[in-house]
Parts: structure tokens; sequence; C-alpha cells
């Protein structure tokens, strides 16, 4: 068991920390940006940048190795389809975020703040995934019956 679990906590830590740092755990900072046509703060847009730049330079590194830094396989997505799913779910998430004024990521480091509002956010959200999880299950069986 090689640092399997360490590295990946230590990343997350770090990532947290960033999240903390440059402030997007804040509600306000992420209603900020959304207010396009008011108080509009452009700060989250620059975060998520910088963010984009450092993964598609690792990204491109450990595809031109072909295994993670660490010497696993890499495990990169392979679909690249634009479909209703992929909409509907991105849809749902931009309305939660919106709502929210906070998305996964910082709701889970708040949860180290003890937060309320982000374990309320965060219970929603798994109660979220394992519906979607039952619907896609119940879906595949209907399919299923269907060509049965």
């Amino acid at each position: 068991m090689r640092n399997t679990l360490l590295v990946p906590f230590a990343l997350g830590l770090l990532f947290g920390a960033g999240l903390q740092v440059s402030g997007m755990t804040s509600p306000s900072k992420v209603l900020g940006f959304l207010d396009i046509a008011g108080a509009f703060d452009p700060s989250l847009a620059l975060v998520m940048g910088g963010a984009v730049a450092v993964g598609v330079v690792a990204f491109r590194l450990a595809k031109a190795r072909g295994r993670a830094l660490l010497g696993a396989p890499l495990q990169a997505p392979t679909a690249s389809a634009i479909d209703a799913p992929l909409l509907i779910g991105g849809a749902i998430f931009g309305v939660g975020w919106g709502m929210a004024g906070i998305c996964p990521g910082p709701a889970i480091v708040d949860l180290g703040f003890l937060d309320t509002g982000a374990l309320v956010f965060v219970v929603a959200m798994g109660v979220g995934m394992g519906l979607e999880r039952l619907a896609s299950r119940i879906s595949r069986r209907a399919a299923d019956g269907a060509d049965g």
C-alpha cells in the first residue's frame, strides 16, 4: 500500500488550502462571479483559469509518460461526446451552484470548518447522487427488459 492514501490525502489538503486561501469557499465570491449585471467579481474566473492552465500542463506531461507521477496507470477520461445527460447534469449543477453559491469542492473544504450550511449542501448533494444512481439503474433495467 505504497502511499496509496497518503498522496491523495495530501493533494486534497493542498487543493482545499488553495480554495481557502483564494477565497473560493466563500458563497459571496461565487455569487459575485455569477452577478454579471451587478457587482461582478471576476476573481473566480482567474482562479479557475490558473487551475485549468496548471491542469493542462500536468495532463500533457502525464499523457506523455503514460503513467501517473507515482507509477500508476494513467486513467484519463475517454468520452468526448456532448450528450443530453451531460447537458442536463451541467444545467442542474449550474442551478445548484447559483442557488447555493457554492460547489462541491469548496463545500467539502467548508465542512472542515464545521460550516452547517456546507453540511446541508454536502448531504443534499449525496442524496442527489444517490437518486441519480437509482434512476440510472432503473432506466438500465427497463432498457434491458425491453430488449429481452
